[in-house]
């Protein structure tokens, strides 16, 4: 799967990944009044709202970007069905060839990160029928119970020619305090990019490895290490936008090929009708301003790798 999402990347010419992280308030009115109209104000209606919100921002940019990350807290918080409206955008957006990279930052020991595995990547044993369940492409794993969280992804993956990005150097302001503190003088998030080096090596792609890593693009100094410890992983670059990171702050984590890394926007994509910048295509029109929010998120981008 990390040839396919380098191949899309090289095709669309757009090293993006649109996070469909929906909030409610995010939701035009006239989509909830739809919703609440069919099904009430009910988690079954915020559903319905989600699902169509969704729907419409795919249906104007999957023909510009490789990938979208949906982030599944965002579904869990309205129970079973905001996961039924996970499932649907998941099954939604491969139906359009994107590239899905479930952002569930799982991690857990043996049976359990087993089961976290075959639930997002793999396909569960029913009977005499094997059953893919969520079926993401990729999906964010959490490292810090070591490779007894790690090897059972890695083994689905190689099963199912899946792939995985774990957590390395996240873009929150308050990482450091675990993620930068030295371990026999080097911080820790430097030992965590070198073990993901080492994971990586046993599940190759052509150029890349189907093991990934987060980095977030608030750090860039740290990236530029990173990128230097990590030649073969592609890096998942949250943070950009609304978090604080600008097109300036990318370049590091790029390799000299202009690939090596996806840069992941949620909110300034999903909700750009909200920003005054596209305030003018209104409420109504709120996805082709989603669409134009991604032309103008590539054109920053390319500014930078070109230079």
């Amino acid at each position: 799967m990390i040839n396919k999402l380098v191949d899309k990347i090289k095709k669309v010419d757009a090293p993006i990944v649109v996070g469909l992280d929906p909030m409610m308030n995010y939701i035009p009115e006239h989509i909830t009044k739809a919703a609440f109209a069919e099904y009430g104000e009910t988690l079954e209606g915020a559903a319905e709202a989600i699902w169509q919100y969704n729907k419409g921002i795919v249906d104007a940019t999957y023909d510009i970007i490789p990938a979208v990350k949906p982030q599944i807290a965002m579904y869990e918080q309205f129970g079973i069905e905001g996961l039924k409206a996970f499932q649907k955008t998941v099954d939604y957006c491969k139906s359009k060839d994107l590239v899905v990279i479930g952002d569930v930052k799982r991690g857990d020991i043996g049976s359990t990160s087993q089961a976290y595995a075959i639930a997002h990547l793999g396909k569960v044993q029913v009977g005499t029928k094997k059953i893919s369940v969520f079926n993401e492409d990729f999906a964010t794993v959490n490292p810090y119970l070591g490779s007894d969280g790690i090897n059972p992804f890695i083994d689905v993956c190689k099963e199912e020619n899946k792939g995985i990005f774990i957590l390395v150097k996240t873009s929150n302001p308050s990482s450091g305090e675990f993620q930068d503190q030295l371990v026999n003088g080097r911080p820790l998030y430097e030992l965590v990019g070198e073990q993901v080096a080492k994971w990586g090596e046993t599940h190759m792609g052509n150029d890349y490895s189907y093991v990934g890593a987060v980095v977030g693009a608030t750090y860039p100094e740290m990236g530029k290490i990173l990128r230097k410890l990590m030649p073969k992983t592609y890096i998942l670059v949250p943070g950009y936008g609304a978090q604080g990171g600008t097109a300036k702050d990318l370049a590091p984590y790029f390799n000299e090929d202009g690939l090596g890394a996806i840069v992941n926007s949620s909110r300034g994509i999903i909700a750009a009708y909200k920003q005054e910048k596209y305030a003018s295509f209104g409420a109504l029109n709120y996805a082709d301003a989603s669409r134009q929010a991604v032309i103008d998120m590539v054109e920053e981008i390319r500014g930078v790798l070109k230079k």
